[in-house]
């Protein structure tokens, strides 16, 4: 099999020789294997594992997180792929059944450019409730801010083609939120994707996973909840002076009135804006002057769409409604300028331009 696998653990028990000692079994040529920080007492796996040829122990001298350590193991993997066409990443805590793993490699070889994602059934009984609030949560925010539809967030069985091991070896983080960012990615890049049905397999009620609910959610979500508050915050700025204008040009016909109203409110908020993702949410490199030209492209478009909706739905029900209809409007708008800001105003460009 011409795939190697990368393998990132930390205190392990004996479990993880099960995995590697299978994966051995089932043809694996090269398992890359990263101690992340493990203690002197959970040493004794690794030294095992480091008798098989085909292992490689990679060691963190103190723990750097999973994000870090994928990327410990991309790194190796870029240095030495010897023509494998990609790799495929395992947890050690053996929840990943040898098939599932064997299965996802398969694929990786006939479909050599497509990320394929082992994706687990979080309805069963035997998910525990924290991994399946989890997920779909995770899964809420991607398809509502990303357009991306993932039936398995959380899995961390991943067949990743070279070409994006190297797209992926430098990316931000270092926890659980690197996961995460990997599969922001996707739409961003045009990543080829297909999903793995797998096994749902939990030992010991998942005793064995770093995972914390609520902080590792909101860490995977880092981005989406920074752009959120950046929206919220902006939002907040364009109501206050959509109300404030209304107030004062209230002797003024209703549609110059909330013209006026929105285009002022509009340019003011859209600094603040502008300002917060291209820094804070985004971290955006590209020239000042391309990204501040396609924001306002979409800030016109946006305006336009809602003064459209504002003006027609007051008229239907009556212009003392205009607020709330300007709060309605305005968050559907939101829910589509995520993934038009993440794609296309802030996203990363490639000489020339293009994406």
């Amino acid at each position: 099999m011409k795939v190697s696998i990368v393998l990132p653990s930390l205190n392990p028990d004996h479990k993880l020789m099960q995995v590697v000692s299978g994966l051995v079994e089932r043809g694996f040529h090269r398992i890359i294997l990263i101690n992340d920080g493990s203690d002197e007492a959970h040493m004794e796996p690794f030294q095992e594992a480091a008798r098989y040829p085909q292992c490689v122990v990679l060691r963190h001298f103190k723990n750097l997180g999973k994000g870090r350590a994928l990327k410990t193991g991309f790194n190796y993997f870029l240095c030495h792929q010897d023509g494998d066409v990609g790799v495929v990443t395992v947890d050690g805590d053996n929840q990943h059944h040898i098939d599932d793993i064997v299965a996802c490699a398969r694929r990786l070889e006939q479909q050599p450019d497509t990320l394929v994602l082992g994706c687990r059934d979080f309805s069963g009984p035997e998910v525990p409730a924290r991994s399946r609030f989890g997920n779909r949560s995770a899964s809420f925010l991607f398809k509502t801010l990303v357009g991306l539809s993932l039936s398995d967030t959380q899995t961390g069985l991943r067949a990743i083609p070279a070409r994006w091991v190297y797209a992926f070896a430098d990316l931000y983080g270092e926890r659980f939120e690197y996961e995460t960012n990997m599969l922001l990615e996707i739409p961003r890049l045009s990543i080829p994707m297909a999903e793995q049905k797998i096994r749902t397999i939990y030992l010991d009620e998942n005793t064995g996973s770093h995972f914390r609910p609520v902080q590792d959610t909101l860490k995977i979500c880092r981005l989406l909840v920074k752009f959120l508050l950046s929206s919220v915050a902006s939002f907040g700025v364009d109501i206050l002076l959509f109300w404030l204008l209304g107030l004062l040009l209230r002797p003024v016909e209703l549609a110059t009135r909330l013209l006026i109203a929105t285009a002022g409110a509009r340019i003011l908020s859209s600094l603040v804006n502008f300002t917060l993702n291209r820094k804070a949410v985004f971290g955006d490199e590209n020239q000042l002057g391309g990204s501040l030209i396609r924001y306002y492209l979409l800030c016109v478009a946006q305006a336009a769409a809602s003064y459209g909706g504002v003006y027609l739905l007051s008229r239907l029900t009556g212009e003392q409604y205009a607020t709330p209809w300007k709060i309605a409007v305005d968050l559907l708008l939101f829910l589509v300028s995520f993934q038009i800001q993440r794609e296309w105003v802030f996203g990363k460009r490639k000489q020339g331009g293009s994406r």
